[in-house]
């Protein structure tokens, strides 16, 4: 569709969201007395837009966008309706619950994006101002592709006994500042000034040989140990070019972008998918077991063949897999583990892939459930989980945040979690990008550290610039 058309159509349905607000002050508010919160929604079907580019244009925080992994569903959005936020530190597992009893109080049909830490008993440290151990985010305005439709929705979340007319304001004020021309341009990616790592690459084999001797004396099958890679630049950085451009729009991976404050927003390019949940019917994976196609020159093929006739790739896809359909075998009633091991081809990885359905019980068919259960998995974790957890604490010099952690979507009846990995924080002139390797007894730490320089290729890319 021409720029212009697609200009008019946004200006059109922004009008026309506009007219509804309006309408609806003058109608009598049945609402007024309820003891319980409400939710208004107005929406207007459009034609397909673009969204990362229509995000980029606005001037509203918070900024969020999701897509999945097959490009079927996704969803801009800007502002805040409504937020889910859990700030204290403690287990993740408080987390999950206190989460699902506030989503008990919400409206079924509001669909929330955020995300949680990787480890909420790791202390939170300024370089993730904004990113709360839970946060959850109900946009105000939202531009959403599903079923083959696209629609822009105005969205007012209002507490019990809350008069509605300053929330239709605040929604009419929004709509009228939205931007649809490219009024506002996107400043380039500046150069890089400076890289560094933490660990570094001395460090980093000091911690592959600690893991190592930890197999060795037994208890321990695989740890996931991650690295921080800090690009600092020659100007505040624009953080949503790293959605824009994507160099790799094929890839099979989700994108996430959240970006709870001017200039502070993390984004991911994951393959992973942690689960789907639609009502009781659960869709999770293994992945792990990596192969970098660029490093041995590898076709699709080529990269199969060595996958899928690797000992120590084998061996770590099982820990996942098996351990996957342990953690599922108590809260589902039926559960269907495919035998066969498939490779999901990215554009300089290969990953193997095995994927999993399964019927949650009626007593578990929620999403607290599903992510005490799966979070953390063994390709982000290790095996054995707790023992895992401690150890990565212990000795990773960086925290992780965000990074490898649960980020998607949520609904009473639906939900969607991808594992934040292969993914970035802008801090204003500094970027942060995170990756990782599963040892398993037999790992090479410089091999390790390599894969890890392969896993942050693309994002690396965005930036036009070579470690």
């Amino acid at each position: 569709m021409p720029a212009d058309d697609s200009i008019l159509m946004m200006e059109k349905a922004l009008q026309l969201l506009k007219e509804s607000v309006k309408a609806a002050i003058g109608q009598p508010d049945k609402a007024a007395e309820s003891d319980k919160p409400v939710l208004d929604t107005f929406s207007v079907p459009i034609d397909l837009v673009d969204g990362p580019s229509w995000l980029s244009r606005q001037e509203l925080f918070p900024k969020l966008f999701w897509m999945n992994r097959e490009k079927s569903e996704w969803m801009a959005g800007i502002g805040e309706a409504d937020r889910i936020e859990i700030a204290e530190i403690g287990p993740n597992d408080k987390s999950f619950i206190l989460l699902e009893k506030t989503m008990q109080e919400k409206n079924p049909h509001a669909r929330y994006v955020g995300g949680f830490c990787f480890n909420n008993l790791q202390k939170q440290n300024e370089l993730w101002t904004g990113f709360s151990p839970c946060l959850f985010i109900l946009p105000l305005i939202s531009v959403e592709y599903r079923n083959g439709q696209t629609s822009i929705t105005g969205s007012v979340w209002r507490k019990p006994g809350e008069q509605r007319s300053a929330a239709y304001e605040k929604l009419l004020d929004a709509l009228s500042s939205a931007i649809v021309g490219n009024n506002t341009a996107v400043g380039e990616i500046p150069e890089v000034t400076r890289v560094s790592y933490s660990p570094d690459r001395t460090q980093w084999v000091m911690n592959c040989e600690q893991v190592l001797k930890k197999f060795e004396e037994g208890g321990m099958d695989k740890v996931m140990l991650a690295r921080q890679t800090e690009l600092e630049f020659s100007g505040k950085v624009p953080a949503i070019r790293f959605l824009l451009n994507y160099p790799f729009p094929e890839n099979s991976t989700y994108r996430y972008y959240f970006e709870p404050l001017k200039g502070h927003a993390f984004v991911s390019f994951t393959p992973e998918r942690l689960y789907r949940r639609d009502g009781e019917m659960l869709l999770t994976e293994a992945l792990a077991g990596t192969v970098t196609k660029e490093a041995l020159n590898a076709d699709d093929h080529a990269a199969s063949e060595l996958l899928l006739n690797s000992e120590k790739d084998v061996r770590e896809h099982r820990f996942v897999k098996d351990t996957i359909l342990k953690e599922l075998q108590p809260v589902c009633s039926d559960i269907d583990m495919e035998d066969k091991v498939d490779v999901l081809q990215l554009n300089r990885l290969a990953h193997l892939y095995t994927r999993c359905i399964a019927k949650l019980k009626p007593e578990f068919c929620n999403d607290s459930t599903v992510l005490r259960q799966l979070h953390p998995t063994p390709a982000v974790g290790g095996v054995p989980r707790e023992e895992s957890m401690e150890l990565i604490l212990s000795i990773e010099p960086f925290c992780r945040g965000w990074y490898a952690a649960p980020v998607g979507w949520l609904s009473h009846d639906a939900a969607e979690f991808a594992v934040g990995i292969r993914s970035a924080l802008i801090n204003e002139d500094k970027v942060y990008l995170y990756s990782g390797a599963g040892l398993v007894q037999g790992s090479d730490p410089d091999s390790e550290w390599e894969e890890v320089e392969q896993k942050i290729g693309d994002i690396l890319a965005i930036t036009q610039q070579t470690t």
